[in-house]
């Protein structure tokens, strides 16, 4: 599936936090009543925002980014059988660096 969102907008696959049922003081929980998660990977992103100016403002995130975002912040759409969400670059609250880690830059003494 080829697609891209257009300016600021965003299209995300959201990350399944673990597959089973939840249990709560021994009550099954339905996959109905479950909060959904709220992280996802960036599938795709637009070009980036178009001031007054008319100069374009490049998005900080990029396709293949752990992003966290809230709630009720996208809009769900379904493409190819597959439930997406597109939302707008302002909306994430976080990026979300995997497994590398950071160089702070100061040496260690041994």
């Amino acid at each position: 599936m080829d697609i891209r969102p257009l300016y600021d907008r965003i299209i995300v696959r959201r990350i399944e936090e673990g597959e089973g049922e939840q249990r709560i003081g021994g009550i099954i929980i339905p996959d109905t009543a479950k909060e959904k998660p709220q992280q996802g990977r960036v599938i795709a992103a637009g070009n980036g925002k178009v001031k007054d100016d008319g100069k374009r403002v490049p998005l900080d995130v990029k396709a293949g980014d752990l992003i966290l975002f809230g709630k009720y912040t996208s809009q769900e759409v379904k493409l190819d059988g597959e439930e997406l969400l597109i939302m707008r670059e302002d909306e994430v609250l976080a990026v979300i660096d995997g497994g590398t880690k950071k160089k702070n830059g100061t040496k260690t003494k041994k």
